[in-house]
């Protein structure tokens, strides 16, 4: 076997949405590396509230209190400062209503659980790559992304 090693080896800041408590401290121990951060949300609400700032992804759960994934997604998408943001819905629906629904409302990616963490850092390493190349291309390349 081979050497431990960060998949994520990109500057990052990520948003991770799940209303369990374990699943958001997994998270910010199994996806964290020395470029990539973690923050946590609860729920849409509170994820919405934390998108003043600055985030390169969000994973975001749809079966939440306050305000659900799909609810969440669909503002994110109507606001011009998000319409853009990388958005992996991960979720335990793998029924073909909320992957149809996901992906209409503007979901880059999907990922059912239980989580495979490792994974998933993988798929959020490709989102994130082609994210940023999109961006580039577009012309909305960001200070934080010419850094990176």
């Amino acid at each position: 076997m081979g050497e431990f090693f960060y998949v994520l080896d990109e500057s990052a800041r990520i948003l991770f949405v799940d209303d369990d408590p374990i699943l958001r401290e997994f998270a910010q121990v199994n996806l964290a590396s020395p470029m990539a951060s973690i923050d946590v949300a609860e729920n849409g609400a509170e994820a919405l509230e934390r998108l003043g700032e600055h985030y390169d992804i969000v994973l975001l759960d749809l079966e939440m209190p306050v305000l659900d994934g799909f609810d969440t997604l669909a503002a994110l998408r109507a606001n011009p400062r998000t319409r853009d943001l990388a958005v992996i819905v991960q979720t335990g629906r793998e029924d073909v209503a909320a992957i149809d629904r996901a992906f209409r409302l503007g979901a880059t990616s999907f990922v059912t659980k239980p989580l495979n963490w490792r994974l998933l850092a993988y798929q959020m390493l490709y989102v994130l790559r082609a994210s940023r190349a999109e961006r580039k291309i577009a012309g909305r390349e960001t200070g934080q992304d010419q850094a990176a």
